[in-house]
């Protein structure tokens, strides 16, 4: 497939669980420009293969105009935007993290938790615990664990937390 790159910008695009690398071959496949940025988990052996960084998308190049062919490619769940309306990415934001993947450098994932959020200790000497996030200081996070409606507060590095998936994981 061919198009104008003058008016292709790069989008975000949602693909089902798993299905990045599958969705980015067919995507090149078909002509398009496709971003998957990819690193090696450092809890996982260095034999496995590298992991998406953002899990569930992939980054691609087109004119919104012509999306069509891409929304029809099998994994593709949607294009991220507000709404119907996709929203492109800037550029330069694809391009410094492209920069960042080329140099090799060792890259976590930074999860984003929110006051409220209610998340699961998996690391560190209260793994297994669970709990809501009731303040985030100096990149520590306050989390409170309810017992006998009654709550207790501790603070928690960032790496011991994980979101958690629903209301009976949490606590």
């Amino acid at each position: 497939m061919q198009f104008s790159p003058s008016h292709a910008e790069w989008f975000a695009i949602r693909v089902k669980s798993n299905r990045e690398n599958v969705t980015s071959q067919a995507l090149e496949g078909k002509g398009y420009e496709v971003m998957l940025p990819l690193y090696r988990r450092e809890d996982v052996p260095a034999t496995r293969a590298p992991a998406p960084l953002f899990p569930g998308y992939l980054f691609s190049r087109f004119e919104v105009t012509k999306r069509l062919p891409i929304l029809t490619i099998p994994g593709v769940v949607h294009i991220v935007g507000v709404g119907k309306t996709p929203i492109p990415i800037d550029h330069e934001e694809l391009e410094s993290l492209r920069i960042l993947l080329e140099t090799g450098l060792p890259i976590r994932r930074e999860e984003t938790y929110t006051v409220g959020q209610r998340v699961r200790i998996s690391r560190g000497p209260l793994t297994g615990a669970g709990g809501v996030v009731t303040d985030i200081k100096d990149q520590r996070f306050v989390v409170s664990i309810t017992l006998l409606q009654r709550s207790v507060s501790v603070v928690l590095e960032p790496e011991w937390i994980s979101a958690a998936r629903n209301r009976q994981q949490a606590g």
